[in-house]
């Protein structure tokens, strides 16, 4: 059914295009309360599986962990700052452009018909390190209990994800329909279009640049790994949170992927810290925002500060709607000079380009985790297979 998956998400999205109008009031309530409570059970779950993977990893890497993790986190760090930096000749190039943005009117939106919502009991960063450091630790003391444990923590997180592939379809319908509800859509394309156009060409051009490169710049294999995560791509755009489209993500990572192992870790480990789309899109529209309150553009140092500590900022993200923005609002104010007025704006535009960011968001945590398969998959697979030993 995966790879079934791109097809029924965009005829999906294409039927409530055609027919959301005629839909009652109470039936979309409805859709978007199933899709609500989906999120919500899918969140529940969401450490377990971000536990299970990471322990797994650990164990079957216990002596050399560290170094691994270790690679990991300075290629996020790297990653996010060239994308940071690299937007910055976007927003020159926007800077120049004669802008006149406006704050959209704020509504209340569709809402649920109920709401369900089940107990965090542990959360995802507590989770992620957990499954680290107890997987590292059991996996020297006692390796071979420690690997029976992964083991059954493999067979529950693969039947969790099985389960989350069937659910998908339901889980966003009910997002697309208050997309066109609320009527983001609409105004993407009539206020916004010119800079939701750039901003989506620079995301998206540069994540392919680099699922093509890390493809070995074959283009079967190009499309091949585009493909695996259209699905988790599609969810990130309707459910507007890379968090929950994580499942697919990782289903997506793994089919990419010749070290599945690393590559499915990866992706639970970086998932709210490493957002491609976040380091293009909000520097772009500050730019956009400093033009349109006449306000001198940054300089090259100016804005390498603000880069340095907008990559630190991204360690507190969560990767959830609006999150991406709210963490980045001192930050802006601080070493770019932005006003309330100014912050305003750019929370609205953010949040407004959310389906997009966040689909970006997606596809480059999938670029990311083919880049670390390609970097370092054959030394993990070595690494494991010594500690086997």
């Amino acid at each position: 059914m995966f790879r079934k998956m791109p097809v029924i998400l965009l005829t999906i999205i294409f039927i409530i295009a055609l027919t959301h109008s005629y839909l009652p009031l109470t039936v979309q309530e409805a859709f978007l309360a199933i899709s609500l409570t989906i999120k919500s059970i899918i969140l529940f779950l969401l450490p377990i599986i971000i536990f299970g993977l990471l322990f797994k990893t650990a164990v079957n890497l216990a002596h050399h962990a560290t170094k691994v993790i270790g690679i990991i986190l300075i290629a996020v760090m790297c990653s996010n700052f060239l994308s940071t930096f690299l937007s910055h000749f976007v927003g020159m190039w926007i800077y120049q452009f004669d802008l006149a943005l406006s704050l959209p009117k704020e509504s209340e939106g569709l809402q649920p018909s109920w709401v369900f919502s089940l107990p965090k009991i542990l959360s995802n960063d507590i989770a992620m390190f957990s499954g680290i450091v107890l997987g590292i630790l059991s996996g020297l003391v006692m390796l071979h209990p420690a690997r029976k444990v992964a083991g059954f923590f493999d067979i529950l997180t693969g039947k969790i994800l099985h389960f989350f592939i069937y659910i998908i379809p339901f889980f966003v319908t009910g997002f697309v329909i208050k997309l066109y509800h609320d009527g983001i859509m609409g105004m993407i394309i009539k206020h916004y279009s010119v800079i939701f156009m750039i901003i989506a060409l620079a995301q998206f051009s540069y994540i392919m640049l680099g699922y093509f490169l890390f493809s070995r710049c074959q283009i079967h294999e190009f499309f091949k790994s585009v493909k695996n995560m259209l699905p988790a791509a599609i969810s990130g755009f309707s459910t507007m949170s890379s968090a929950a489209s994580m499942p697919l993500t990782i289903i997506g990572a793994e089919k990419n992927a010749k070290n599945k192992v690393l590559a499915t870790s990866v992706i639970p480990a970086t998932v709210n810290i490493h957002l491609v789309g976040d380091c293009f899109a909000i520097p772009i529209l500050a730019f956009a925002v400093l033009k349109n309150f006449s306000i001198a553009e940054p300089t090259m140092l100016s804005y390498l500060i603000f880069t340095g500590y907008f990559v630190l900022a991204k360690f507190s993200v969560a990767a959830i709607p609006g999150g991406g923005i709210l963490v980045m609002l001192p930050i802006l104010e601080t070493y770019l000079g932005f006003n309330s007025s100014m912050l305003s704006l750019i929370t609205a535009l953010y949040i407004l380009f959310d389906p997009v960011i966040t689909c970006a968001n997606v596809l480059g945590n999938g670029a990311f985790a083919k880049g670390i398969d390609v970097l370092i998959g054959k030394t993990a697979s070595h690494l494991s297979q010594n500690s086997d030993k």
